[in-house]
């Protein structure tokens, strides 16, 4: 695990784990968010997956996972779902949420553009996922990093 405080600070971090949570109080779907400084890999969209299976986010149970992945230095950011999801959402939700995500990217607002980017997506997730009395939280809330 790398250090990269340098680019999201601890308030900031919590900030986006918080948002997490209220996106996921609504819905049984999960949402994750990797930082990592370089993507590894030549496509970030194949490294996005790589990071999607070593989470185990397509092991939820309606395959409803949906991983934010952002490799900061190569600017490089997916927004990654699980079949689930994919299945359901309008057709241009993905991009248009990747669009509000990078337009704050673009002025400095990293943590800000990650929050919009997860509650956005924690509305879609909870008008096709909505919470479940039983429901559990499958995955983690804090960011992975590498």
């Amino acid at each position: 695990m790398s250090d990269l405080s340098a680019y999201i600070s601890k308030k900031e971090e919590k900030y986006i784990v918080d948002a997490i949570k209220t996106a996921e109080k609504n819905t049984s779907g999960e949402i994750r968010v990797h930082v990592e400084k370089k993507c590894p890999a030549d496509d970030a969209f194949d490294r996005a997956l790589e990071v999607f299976e070593k989470l185990e986010m397509h092991k939820t149970e309606l395959q409803n996972g949906v991983l934010f992945y952002v490799a900061i230095e190569d600017h490089k950011f997916v927004i990654c779902g699980d079949k689930g999801i994919n299945d359901v959402v309008p057709k241009n939700f993905w991009e248009s949420t990747k669009d509000i995500v990078i337009s704050n990217f673009k002025l400095g607002n990293y943590s800000q553009g990650l929050v919009d980017g997860i509650l956005k997506a924690g509305e879609e997730l909870k008008a096709h996922f909505p919470y479940q009395s039983d429901d559990e939280n499958e995955l983690s809330d804090q960011i992975s990093k590498a």
